[in-house]
């Protein structure tokens, strides 16, 4: 990374980190595409985003999300630049490995606010571990033991989401494995860890076993999450809210309305506002989404997501509550 962004990737890690230890009492945001899909669009969108964070910058901290591997369902489709560089040509993996730090790196210069990702794979951390200020392990990866023992090596907080099944041990269970130190083998390499003390959990819904969505985000559900969390004894234990997915059934409209009733929520009881310290928000310039094929400027290709004029109000309104 060039020197003159290490100082600001180190600010804003120990800005984050505060508010896992409870130094600060501002409310971290982690907001952005679905997926990374052009750099231009996200750069600009980030660009916004800075913007936007001047403006909120007593109340609340926004992690952009530059997301550059996606997970598929089905295992088809749009995997991200690190796979696809551009979305309408073939994968080239050698290319998609320099596009995804090129972005990273200009997001950065351009806008000031590291960035976050999701790990889906632990042996490509290393493309991108001196640039990000957050790493989200996903629901189909949490119980994967490689995800775990990587996660316990990285300085920055790694958010492990719920199971698609709501199972709450799981998730639980992969923040003590993340939290504790451990030998294993990593990209041929034996190494040793020494816990990571900032992972923690992302409440993302649940899918039964029909395909229904199942929210985990009511107050039932934050207080029985919490009180669970409690009892392991895990350190800095942070609740984020992601108020899409099965949260929101992927009706992306509903983002900034799911993200006012947990605030309400975390009003209501001392535990909750202290565990509860962010949300995940999918947004990107135009909202919705589009089919790979439409090559339209700053809208989604995965999951729906909020505009711009929508991210900006909802955004400025948490600033108002939290």
């Amino acid at each position: 990374m060039p020197e003159n962004l290490i100082k600001i990737k180190q600010d804003r890690d120990q800005l984050i980190r505060d508010i896992f230890e409870r130094k600060s009492d501002k409310f971290m945001l982690i907001i952005g595409p679905c997926s990374a899909d052009n750099e231009d669009a996200v750069c600009e969108y980030i660009t916004r985003l800075a913007g936007l964070q001047d403006r909120v910058k007593d109340r609340i901290v926004l992690i952009p999300r530059i997301y550059t591997n996606k997970p598929r369902t089905t295992g088809t489709g749009y995997k991200g630049m690190l796979h696809q560089p551009n979305p309408h040509k073939a994968p080239n993996i050698a290319e998609g490995i320099i596009a995804i730090r090129k972005m990273h790196i200009r997001a950065l210069r351009e806008s000031g606010l590291s960035a976050a990702d999701e790990m889906l794979y632990p042996g490509n951390a290393p493309y991108l571990e001196d640039l990000l200020s957050y790493n989200a392990v996903g629901a189909r990866s949490v119980e994967n033991q490689q995800h775990r023992l990587t996660a316990s090596g990285l300085d920055v907080p790694v958010g492990m989401k719920n199971p698609t099944s709501g199972d709450l041990p799981v998730m639980l269970n992969a923040i003590f494995a993340a939290q504790h130190s451990h030998i294993f083998v990593h990209n041929r390499w034996e190494v040793k860890t020494t816990g990571n003390p900032y992972a923690h959990a992302i409440l993302r819904g649940a899918v039964d076993p029909y395909g229904n969505c199942i929210s985990n985000y009511h107050y039932e559900n934050l207080i029985r999450t919490a009180a669970e969390y409690k009892e392991r004894g895990l350190a800095n234990p942070v609740i984020i809210v992601d108020t899409n997915h099965a949260n929101s059934n992927k009706h992306f409209r509903q983002q900034p309305r799911i993200a006012m009733e947990v605030l309400q929520s975390r009003s209501n009881d001392s535990l909750l506002k202290d565990y509860i310290r962010g949300f995940m928000i999918e947004s990107y310039l135009e909202e919705g989404a589009q089919k790979i094929d439409e090559n339209i400027y700053g809208k989604s290709i995965t999951d729906p997501c909020l505009g711009w004029k929508d991210t900006e109000k909802c955004v400025l309104d948490l600033a108002e509550v939290v």
